[in-house]
């Protein structure tokens, strides 16, 4: 069976994550979306997105195929559920369309399907926030998945651990002189990882391959540290994708950062008004600013964004993708793609400067800025163009 995973309705509510990939490709917990879903299948998965992303993560259609909605992560009852659909039915959670088998080249009428209800217990991610209030069920389920029948590498003896059965460590891990307490949840050290001396670690927590925990970091969970990231100061309940870096004194709370972000040094963001009042957050969906029902929501911030030393922004702020904030003063909560300034105003951050960056940023850690993702940002850049109003 071949298994694609589609975006569907929440794409746009996820943004600015999903300008620069799909549904699928969101970290949340330990994995990828997409990396749950192929392992819990045995399977490789390709994706529907937007056209602009179609390069970078094709779809690959064959004779028999099952559409999944990527907003949906997998569960054991429903992988189970996806894996015995049949022609001509579908899961349905409510009004929200999980899962539906489909032929090669099969004009699809769902109205002449057999619905299935989804069964079981569900994690959705359909909102910027959901990815971190929902990490915490998230890297439970990860860890679990992860680790079973398998035995961790052993846990340094200078290095202090509570409830340590929920302590994971993979090959080549580092992490010396160290305090990691799994009694709120479990913690996960992934391979080639360092956790340096003097840390101090809640769970849950997640720390991804080749990343890194400066000297004397304080971490609440739960909160994950993708991969080829370094983090310092202190974090709580945030998600960091990958290959970023906050690594220096600073506070990041409730908050979600993209890839090929940096944090400069005493980057602090609020995670709670000071009048305790829900967060309103942008959203892209209604152009305006939207009730999250939260009381604590910090900072999203997109791929290849970054902000000078000594930053500082206000509870619920969302920037765009490759903006870059520095200055005194708070600036606005809602930064569009391709920003450059702070608090006294903005500017275009033109795509000749922005990509010069970026391709430095790339090499460092081995890897090309290649056309294709030129491309991605090119539009990324036209796409946003109407938030900017210089």
């Amino acid at each position: 069976m071949n298994y694609i995973l589609f975006d569907g309705p929440n794409r746009d509510a996820l943004l600015p994550f999903t300008y620069t990939r799909p549904v699928a490709d969101i970290r949340v917990g330990i994995l990828t979306i997409r990396e749950k879903w192929e392992l819990f299948l045995g399977a490789t998965t390709t994706t529907v997105t937007e056209d602009y992303l179609s390069d970078k993560f094709p779809m690959v259609e064959m004779e028999q195929n099952i559409m999944i909605n990527a907003s949906y992560t997998p569960t054991e009852v429903l992988v189970h559920q996806i894996k015995n659909l049949k022609q001509n039915q579908a899961i349905f959670d409510g009004d929200s369309m999980v899962a539906f088998y489909s032929l090669e080249d099969q004009d699809v009428d769902l109205d002449a399907y057999q619905v299935l209800n989804c069964e079981g217990s569900i994690l959705k991610i359909e909102k910027t926030w959901d990815i971190f209030s929902k990490n915490s069920d998230a890297i439970t389920a990860d860890f679990k998945l992860l680790t079973a029948d398998r035995i961790s590498e052993p846990i340094p003896e200078q290095t202090v651990a509570f409830n340590p059965e929920q302590i994971f460590i993979e090959e080549g891990a580092k992490l010396p002189l160290c305090v990691l307490n799994a009694t709120e949840g479990p913690i996960y050290i992934g391979k080639n990882s360092e956790i340096m001396e003097g840390s101090m670690v809640r769970g849950p927590f997640a720390l991804c391959e080749g990343s890194t925990l400066k000297m004397g970091t304080k971490i609440y969970g739960p909160t994950t540290v993708g991969p080829y990231s370094k983090v310092g100061g202190e974090v709580n309940n945030s998600v960091i994708f990958g290959f970023s870096n906050k690594g220096h004194d600073g506070f990041l709370g409730n908050s979600v950062i993209g890839e090929w972000c940096n944090l400069g040094a005493d980057t602090n963001n609020s995670n709670l008004k000071n009048n305790y009042a829900e967060v309103r957050l942008w959203s892209y969906e209604t152009d305006n600013f939207a009730k999250t029902g939260l009381q604590f929501c910090g900072l999203m911030m997109g791929d290849h964004s970054k902000c000078g030393i000594n930053t500082m922004f206000n509870t619920g702020t969302v920037i765009g993708v490759s903006a870059n904030i520095f200055g005194a003063g708070f600036p606005r909560n809602f930064i569009p793609s391709f920003s450059w300034g702070g608090a006294k105003g903005f500017t275009t951050y033109l795509t000749s400067k922005a990509f010069e960056v970026a391709a430095v940023v790339m090499k460092r850690r081995g890897l090309e800025f290649s056309a294709q993702e030129s491309a991605i940002l090119e539009h990324v850049f036209n796409h946003s163009a109407t938030y900017r109003n210089d």
